[in-house]
């Protein structure tokens, strides 16, 4: 395998400790896009900030595997009380990614674990 195609590869997880973004980035009660180019290829996620608690998932539906959001940003329902997959109208608990409606009940998004260090969101684990 050579390099270009290692880059292009797509990988679901990442390592602790990176630090991907400001906390002020994201709006309270939004939801923001991030990819990584890690050495494995790239990683795509989104955060979810609700206060100061923020909450990781991959970017990648259990019901068909595609990208949760149409547009850039637009994680969440109308009412900003839930993580929606626009694609099949899927609803996830922001919480823990638990699926609540649509084609995947019982399923969950893949977590990414985050946390807020001195303001910077960090990957954890």
């Amino acid at each position: 395998m050579t390099d270009a195609v290692d880059a292009a590869a797509r990988v679901f997880a990442t390592p602790a400790g990176v630090k991907i973004g400001a906390l002020d980035q994201i709006a309270d009660g939004t939801a923001r896009n991030y990819v990584l180019q890690l050495r494995a290829g790239r990683f795509h996620g989104f955060v979810v900030r609700q206060g100061d608690a923020v909450y990781g998932y991959v970017d990648r539906c259990p019901h068909a595997g595609l990208p949760l959001a149409q547009k850039l940003d637009a994680y969440l329902t109308p009412d900003r009380a839930r993580i929606m997959c626009s694609w099949h109208g899927a609803v996830f608990a922001i919480a823990d990614g638990r699926c609540e409606g649509g084609p995947c009940m019982g399923a969950r998004l893949t977590p990414w674990p985050v946390r807020v260090d001195d303001g910077v969101i960090v990957t954890a684990g």
